[in-house]
């Protein structure tokens, strides 16, 4: 199951997608829609989250960063 890693309560807007950055923090870019180029991404929170391997993190609905074990296949022999 999915665990909070910190508590940001990002609101999120339409047309903007939400993701976690190379630095661990919530940033934002428009969407491209109808052949119009999205946008630059911006930083919406400041977070620091140090990731660890072998783990997804994600922006959950209440706005908070999360985290979930990665489903990973084992080694065939």
């Amino acid at each position: 199951m999915a665990e909070k890693v910190t508590q940001a309560g990002i609101t999120r807007e339409k047309g903007y997608l939400y993701f976690l950055d190379k630095q661990g923090d919530i940033s934002r870019a428009k969407m491209a829609r109808g052949g119009v180029k999205g946008g630059a991404q911006e930083k919406v929170f400041t977070a620091g989250v140090v990731r660890e391997s072998g783990y997804l993190y994600y922006i959950d609905k209440q706005g908070d960063i999360s985290k979930a074990k990665m489903a990973r296949r084992g080694k065939k022999s």
